[in-house]
């Protein structure tokens, strides 16, 4: 049964006026955590330059309301981007209605002049007249921000920013963190100049496009080719690029990264103090939440103390590098990059690409959500406990079995140091493009049966 998303329900309005004549916009919020909605506010302050901050959070929104594999005239729902407050930084984060584009404005102290009230994570009212307030902001203007209210003496200018009910989707979940897992697999490619960027996105089709295009870098300049070419970057649906072109005028320089798989594309846009990223799924009808990345170092069964344990240390660290974190906890590799899955798969975990470490997204610690948002992870582990996983031959050079699917069809599944591979069709039809199936997904899980967890 699919599970229900959770309903937001703002208990008071978004409001955009003054405060001693300056401009204040003070952004209704609704968390998960219960007890995070009695905050009154979690940041209070001014950005250092709010015309450019206004105008990431603008494309932002665009992003949210973008949708690139739905029918034109299609309305679909649309979701309000939530915001991570730790650490002294604030991440605002949202997927495009179709879940197949990521973006994410990271601002830190030096972008930054207020108050760190509280850490949480929290949807925000972001509707239009909240981006009519950002839009309004001019070049050598102020914006003070509340995540929250702070003030009593707010005047109102315009009108209150209409209260609403919204709902935090499963499938956004489910796409931060597959997100987070291509993420922290990826490897950097190149930078443009803002020059080099500008003339690049010139190029970019505004129009769909159906067939993948390759991104070249050159001594002296970047192309798209129909046809790959050594070291380029493939890109599906090469028109979703055309979301950044608003924001070039103001970079100070654009870089690239990208998976070894080839499954996502990510782009950092650098703007002084401020990084808006965005990553791209490999093409217009693959949405992240349906990528199956997490599972693959979800094998071991690990007692739910162990999650318990990694789930505070992380809260508690905030902001920090995986690996160090388990040398320091003395767990192994193996153990860590489980247990990162498991977090990330529950909404938990994100990843800094520019400062290569993890942060915290403090959503509600659900381990429920583990198996009613990832069905494949769930129908392996009946494989295992219904022992319908037969290991044939188990060796230095790998692993050969036999797995009883639930279409009553017998599937062959050998694991070596090349690949996974198996005879169902999701194997035929994916690969490992889309995370393990089932099948491999249950064997390397009877291999871990009654292995040590440190």
């Amino acid at each position: 049964m699919k599970a229900p998303d959770f309903a937001y329900q703002y208990g008071t309005t978004s409001k955009y006026g003054s405060i001693a004549s300056e401009k204040a916009l003070l952004l209704a919020h609704c968390s998960e955590v219960e007890t995070d909605n009695d905050v009154p506010c979690f940041f209070y302050g001014r950005f250092t330059n709010s015309f450019l901050s206004s105008q990431c959070l603008v494309l932002l929104a665009k992003t949210v309301r973008s949708h690139f594999a739905v029918a034109q005239g299609l309305q679909m729902r649309l979701r309000d981007p939530i915001i991570s407050v730790g650490s002294s930084q604030l991440r605002f984060e949202g997927f495009s209605s179709c879940n197949g584009v990521y973006a994410r404005v990271d601002m830190d102290e030096a972008s930054l002049d207020g108050d760190f009230l509280h850490e949480g994570c929290t949807n925000i009212d972001f509707n239009n007249p909240t981006i009519r307030a950002f839009n309004e902001v001019g070049r050598s203007e102020k914006l003070l921000l509340g995540i929250g209210e702070k003030e009593t003496n707010f005047i109102t200018q315009n009108e209150n920013i209409i209260e609403k009910k919204v709902s935090l989707p499963n499938r956004w979940i489910k796409g931060l963190g597959n997100v987070q897992m291509y993420l922290s697999d990826m490897e950097y490619a190149f930078t443009l100049t803002k020059i080099e960027a500008i003339q690049f996105f010139r190029t970019v089709p505004k129009t769909p496009v159906k067939s993948d295009y390759y991104l070249v870098k050159e001594t002296n300049k970047c192309y798209l080719s129909p046809v790959a070419k050594a070291k380029a970057l493939r890109v599906g649906g090469v028109h979703r690029l055309a979301l950044l072109f608003g924001l070039l005028t103001q970079v100070d320089a654009v870089s690239f990264y990208a998976d070894a798989n080839e499954q996502s594309l990510a782009i950092t846009m650098h703007l002084k103090n401020i990084r808006m990223l965005f990553v791209f799924s490999s093409g217009v009808y693959r949405g992240f939440s349906g990528e199956g990345k997490t599972l693959e170092n979800q094998t071991l069964t690990l007692p739910d103390n162990y999650i318990l344990g990694m789930n505070e240390l992380c809260k508690t660290n905030g902001v920090f590098d995986a690996n160090l974190l388990a040398i320091e906890s003395d767990i192994s590799f193996k153990v860590k990059d489980s247990l990162v899955s498991t977090l990330s798969s529950i909404g938990l975990l994100g990843y800094d690409l520019q400062e290569k470490e993890h942060f915290y997204r403090r959503l509600p610690f659900k381990l429920n959500r583990l198996k009613s948002l990832n069905p494949r992870f769930t129908n392996a582990q009946k494989l295992v406990a219904k022992q319908y996983i037969q290991l044939n031959s188990r060796n230095d050079k790998g692993v050969v079995a036999e797995v009883k699917g639930t279409d009553g069809i017998t599937h062959k599944v050998i694991i070596d140091s090349n690949q996974n591979r198996c005879t169902c069709s999701w194997y035929t039809n994916y690969q490992d493009k889309r995370g393990l199936c089932k099948h491999i997904l249950g064997v390397k899980m009877k291999l871990g049966e009654g292995g040590s967890y440190i």
